[in-house]
């Protein structure tokens, strides 16, 4: 490889963990306006000041936090290249991240059999909220499994190898990002009442 090429491939590897942060930011930014408007309609007579959080919630805290745990194993493994240590981390992984996403379900079916519901007579402004933002972090998970998928793909394929780890390194840091906002989402949750 001349040094052009390897010039070329620090900037295109710098210019996608450039969009990955750049994206990072507005989804940062999304979840911030979800959650100043959360604090701004508790002011309204009919918020449920006393919505407690759903046990299944504090299941999926601890699953995405060992999901967090497991993509940065998976992520030195490959970067040592023990290849089967790092797709059993990967898949690990992906698993947990399918629990986090069922466990939010499970979540949802909590607070319906509580007497909320998303739309309709038995809904109110606070658990709309909390469907909306929990929702929309679901939607990330989901894209974050996809991308999960695809590295398990690459790994599987044997493409992270001699150094060429970037694709692992997107997906863990989106991951840990995910992670960080449930985080966030649930202390906020809990908290802000």
């Amino acid at each position: 490889m001349s040094l052009t090429e390897v010039s070329d491939e620090i900037k295109v590897n710098r210019a996608k963990k450039n969009m990955l942060w750049f994206g990072i930011i507005s989804l940062t930014m999304s979840f911030a306006g979800l959650t100043s408007a959360y604090v701004v309609s508790k002011e309204r007579p009919d918020w449920i000041s006393n919505f407690e959080i759903p046990p299944a919630f504090y299941i999926s805290l601890a699953l995405i936090l060992v999901s967090s745990f497991t993509i940065h194993l998976a992520l030195k493994a490959i970067k040592k290249e023990k290849h089967s240590m790092g797709m059993i981390l990967l898949v690990s992984t992906l698993i947990l991240g399918i629990l986090f996403i069922v466990f939010q379900f499970v979540g949802f079916s909590e607070i319906i059999e509580s007497g909320y519901n998303f739309t309709g007579p038995t809904s109110n402004i606070t658990t709309s909220f909390i469907y909306l933002v929990v929702l929309l972090h679901v939607a990330h998970v989901f894209a974050g499994l996809v991308s999960l998928l695809i590295v398990i793909y690459n790994h599987y394929k044997l493409k992270y190898q001699n150094g060429k780890t970037l694709g692992v390194e997107l997906a863990a840091t989106f991951w840990h990002f995910i992670d960080v906002v449930w985080i966030y989402l649930f202390l906020f949750l809990y908290f802000v009442k």
